[in-house]
């Protein structure tokens, strides 16, 4: 059984840090294509960043300020995020893709004074 498992997320004022992880079970995330995505209230999900075996690709609202890495070792994902902004402001998930597409349940993240 996949599962992918999202933390880090909470409430931090603009300008601020935060670190999310993405622990994933049933499935090696070397071979997958792993992806942050975010939904806020009324919008439709989209993409924050993907990592692969040799790139990164970062939605141009968040270049710059997000870093995605993965540590295949521990069979982690993590999106470094800084700078944030009150637009920053969803519901963050992790995906995995290879054939078969897998989703987490999501982490919130607020950007608030």
């Amino acid at each position: 059984q996949v599962q992918l498992v999202e933390s880090g997320g909470g409430l931090v004022q603009p300008g601020g840090s935060l670190t999310l992880s993405c622990a994933a079970s049933g499935i090696t995330i070397s071979s997958y294509v792993m992806g942050w995505y975010r939904q806020a209230p009324g919008k439709q999900r989209e993409l924050v960043a993907t990592i692969t075996r040799g790139a990164t690709n970062y939605a141009d609202s968040v270049k710059g300020r997000f870093t995605i890495s993965r540590d295949n070792a521990k069979n982690r994902v993590y999106l470094q995020m800084n700078s944030l902004k009150p637009e920053d402001t969803a519901v963050y998930y992790c995906k995995a893709t290879l054939i078969d597409t897998y989703w987490g349940q999501g982490t919130q993240v607020t950007v608030s004074t």
